[in-house]
């Protein structure tokens, strides 16, 4: 049944993929046990096996691994209100803690954890049909969502070489800073990510914030209104995964139409309808009006502006009962029409189109916006502006030594983020009829 595997990584990505389950269980009419309390629709349970698996008694457990390098984390799940959802072996956790130090999550704490991780992995994916592929969710700043994540996820390329690799990414924000080695963290994070995963998907709590304080007019947003946006985004990429659709996709067709270089992978992200409450009855939900705000920069959830550079691709998701096909390509055909130079010219046919007739929870249709722009080069560039002040000062540097890290591998990931932040610029600036790009495409095709 093409099966997805969710691994939650660290503190961001456990509260993260809480909201998301919340979000799934009351789109699948499921209660906080996992017993099927729905109103009997098929299609809540006709493809409800692709995230869950169905244990005895009618209970569906989720196909995903709670990992982090401290028990708090997991104490807090296991005593909150999803605490029955999932399985009691799958929950796995150090003692000590990675301290916001990539290279504990990646050499020392993370890796005596690794082995009783891949065990659960094989037992999940063996519980599988045919898994289709896995999705991690952690954060870049942190000790083990950027090194256990970045652990994990070049031991899965390894182990199941042919699945599909999506992560979500909570990226540093460009103002608010949670740790002070944030741009060492994302920094060697990024290696991994530019290496081992197929699809990217790049969020920020500044921008995050930025839409819940000028979009949705909420002054004071706490962390998990911000982890419900994030969950709608995540839970709108899956639907057609989840539900029967009229066009359906899937993370490796998202891939392919996603992707036209294999590192040019990391993807923004948006939802709409956002609207601040009690402006409802000014606003016409209808298919233009979606399109409309799913293109808006203000609707971003990473902190670029998609202004400033050129769209490769976009997919877009429709959810709802009355979203008609002929309208999305109209208004899909307007949006480039009307900013055609917003989108590079040499992929002709740069949108792609899902649909599904079931809208989410509380609302009658809804649009969720997949763009990959070269814009995103914003976030890299700030970020490695940030790692270059404090490495040329060697700052902090003696505690990533103390766990076996060299410096070497600091040179290493920052050329690797070096050479992403050029070969977007690259693409930005091509033209349809750009010889030069054709040849190092094809000596870049002949080496692979």
């Amino acid at each position: 049944m093409r099966e997805i595997i969710t691994l939650q990584t660290g503190q961001a990505g456990n509260q993260i993929a809480s909201a998301y389950w919340q979000s799934l269980l009351v789109e699948h009419g499921l209660d906080n046990n996992g017993k099927y309390v729905g109103n009997s629709d098929a299609y809540q349970t006709e493809r409800l096996n692709v995230f869950f698996s169905e244990a005895s008694e009618a209970k569906w457990v989720p196909r995903s691994l709670q990992l982090d390098l401290e028990p708090a984390t997991m104490e807090t799940i296991k005593g909150g209100p999803l605490g029955k959802l999932f399985r009691p072996d799958n929950f796995i956790h150090g003692q000590s803690g990675a301290g916001n130090n990539f290279s504990k999550g990646f050499y020392t704490e993370g890796a005596e954890l690794l082995d009783n991780i891949m065990e659960q992995l094989r037992l999940e994916t063996e519980r599988c049909d045919l898994v289709q592929g896995f999705q991690l969710i952690h954060s870049l700043g942190g000790g083990t969502g950027s090194g256990l994540g970045s652990l994990l996820l070049s031991k899965i390329r390894e182990e199941y070489p042919d699945r599909m690799i999506a992560t979500w990414s909570i990226l540093p924000s460009p103002k608010v800073s949670d740790t002070v080695v944030e741009p060492y963290n994302a920094t060697l994070c990024f290696h991994q990510l530019v290496e081992n995963s197929d699809e990217t998907f790049c969020l920020d709590n500044e921008a995050l914030y930025d839409i819940a304080q000028k979009t949705l007019k909420n002054s004071n947003p706490d962390y998990d209104f911000l982890n419900a946006l994030i969950s709608n985004v995540i839970s709108g990429c899956t639907t057609t995964l989840r539900f029967p659709g009229q066009l359906n996709s899937d993370l490796r067709k998202l891939g392919v139409n996603m992707v036209p270089f294999p590192r040019l992978h990391f993807f923004t992200c948006g939802f709409a309808p956002l609207v601040a409450p009690g402006t409802n009855s000014y606003h016409k939900l209808n298919v233009q009006e979606l399109t409309q705000q799913m293109f808006s920069p203000l609707n971003i959830f990473a902190a670029c502006d998609p202004r400033l550079g050129r769209y490769l691709t976009v997919a877009a998701i429709f959810r709802g009962q009355n979203v008609a096909s002929r309208d999305v390509e109209e208004s899909m055909y307007n949006v480039q029409q009307r900013n055609d130079a917003y989108f590079v010219e040499w992929i002709p046919n740069r949108v792609q189109t899902s649909l599904c007739s079931i809208p989410p929870a509380g609302l009658r249709m809804s649009a969720t916006f997949i763009g990959n722009s070269t814009s995103i080069q914003e976030l890299f560039k700030r970020t490695h502006a940030q790692f270059a002040a404090m490495f040329r000062r060697k700052a902090f540097l003696h505690w990533y030594s103390q766990e076996g890290m060299e410096e070497l591998e600091f040179s290493e990931a920052e050329s690797n983020l070096q050479d992403l932040i050029a070969e977007y610029q690259q693409y930005e600036q091509a033209s349809a009829d750009d010889e030069e790009l054709e040849e190092e495409a094809e000596e870049g095709y002949e080496e692979e």
